[in-house]
């Protein structure tokens, strides 16, 4: 007995033995590659006939030279910039996990274009100022160079344009001297987060995409680069958050008008002539402004949006919003040409709810989830946002929070259907009012009935947006 444990131990040891060998070998090999791709671009660097172009940091009258820039920004997000054993890590300071990597003094990082191997150094330099030095094969700067650079300008572009701080504008009388105000803009919506119909989402988001990269085409057909949306919908069906989420997946800032402290056209034109390109232009409440009879400063703002002055627009998003029917504008407004997409709002659905319940309680399933379903398919009608409130309200609590959307659905199916009876009663109350003097009590306990209804519908309402920790 005392052999076969002998034999197992040694046999046990020696694949431990054989295991770390193996191990140190990959280790060795793989190091071995390393020394040796070093040792061949090193050798490929001396024997080709390489040609340097150097970018400055500063021109000859000390201005920053824009390239600089860009090819700093460009540089850093190289995944061989964070690859290399020795890169400078700095946080941007504006959001939160938001890194970069800066090039250390003389290091090197290459790049790749059209299958053109590409160098930059970073030589420091206290008396003539930073450079970043350009490496690439004589044969191939011809054919590469420009392009290349061109490359380099637009990945940065697109780079700062993420980084970048959004900011929410907002006028003044036309009595104060400054007409925008701004504050950054914190509304955390975005795309993935709002609840709408995954196919409208996926075509205002494929549209926003195209618009992006259509400069080129633009120009091509002669059209002002601008796009133009309408979102219609009752209050509380998330109008407002889209426009958030919108600005956020442009990376544009937002120009919030308000009509109502614009003194004549001309004026609202000087607004938006200080409008600044890549920045989303937003009108709230169109119909109530056309309604209190804004017809000069609407004339202005559609001379805006497709006269002479739309070609100040450029590179503009104008948003509109209205909370009653969209037939109901003028169809001068919303024409094609002036409106170039219309984005309809609805009360909350089941498809919608379940957006919002992975957004604000984090389920994606539930077993009340059918009775939620059951509740939607009966007809009752509410709100995104009152949806939003009760979940936050019981967000300790997803099955509660679920029970409450349940009996709030119960309730927007009852009173709609004691509403309508009501009302029709009323309605016949008060053609019999002349006839019958019996009639006027009808009516008054008809109109009490239906006031106690209404009351107690808002005190349910309320009761539902109790904080989960003092509802009972």
């Amino acid at each position: 007995m005392f052999a076969s444990t002998a034999a197992s131990l040694l046999r046990a040891a020696t694949a431990v033995i054989l295991v770390v060998f193996l191990l140190r070998a990959m280790l060795s090999l793989k190091s071995l590659l390393f020394v040796l791709g070093r040792l061949w671009r090193w050798a490929e660097e001396r024997t080709q006939a390489y040609q340097s172009f150097h970018v400055p940091r500063y021109g000859e009258d000390t201005r920053e030279n824009p390239l600089y820039r860009k090819a700093v920004v460009y540089v850093s997000s190289l995944p061989a910039a964070e690859d290399s054993d020795r890169t400078d890590l700095f946080s941007s300071g504006v959001r939160p996990n938001d890194f970069s990597a800066h090039l250390s003094p003389t290091q090197t990082v290459d790049d790749s274009f059209h299958g053109v191997r590409v160098l930059w150094t970073f030589l420091p330099s206290a008396s003539a100022g930073d450079r970043l030095v350009l490496r690439l094969r004589r044969q191939d700067r011809y054919r590469v160079l420009r392009p290349y650079l061109q490359h380099v300008e637009t990945a940065a572009e697109e780079i700062e344009l993420r980084r970048k701080e959004l900011r929410l504008y907002t006028n003044t009388s036309s009595a104060v001297g400054r007409r925008w105000r701004s504050s950054v803009m914190t509304h955390p919506a975005t795309l993935d987060t709002v609840a709408m119909e995954p196919e409208v989402k996926a075509r205002v988001r494929a549209d926003l995409e195209s618009f992006l990269k259509g400069r080129a085409y633009y120009a091509r057909l002669g059209r002002v680069w601008k796009r133009s949306y309408l979102l219609h919908g009752p209050p509380g069906t998330g109008k407002s958050s889209f426009v958030a989420a919108m600005a956020r997946f442009l990376c544009y800032d937002v120009y919030e008008l308000d009509l109502s402290l614009v003194s004549d056209a001309a004026d609202l034109r000087s607004l938006l002539l200080e409008t600044t390109p890549r920045s989303l232009i937003l009108v709230e409440d169109l119909d109530r402004h056309l309604a209190r009879g804004c017809g000069g400063d609407i004339s202005a703002m559609l001379d805006f949006m497709d006269g002479i002055f739309s070609c100040c627009a450029e590179e503009r998003v104008m948003v509109f919003t209205t909370s009653g029917e969209k037939d109901a504008l003028e169809p001068v407004v919303i024409r094609p040409g002036r409106i170039d997409v219309h984005i309809h709002f609805p009360l909350c659905d089941f498809t919608a709810f379940k957006t919002l319940a992975s957004s604000y309680l984090g389920l994606k399933d539930h077993k009340l989830y059918p009775q939620v379903e059951e509740g939607f398919q009966t007809g009752a009608r509410i709100s995104p946002a009152e949806i939003g409130e009760i979940m936050i309200a019981n967000r300790g609590s997803p099955s509660r929070a679920l029970k409450s959307v349940i009996n709030a659905l119960h309730r927007s199916v009852s009173f709609g259907a004691a509403e309508k009876m009501l009302y029709s009663n009323f309605s016949t109350g008060s053609r019999r009012i002349s006839e019958e003097v019996t009639g006027k009590d009808t009516t008054a306990k008809e109109f009490r009935k239906l006031y106690g209804l209404i009351r107690l519908r808002s005190g349910s309402r309320r009761e539902a947006m109790i904080p989960a920790e003092v509802a009972i």
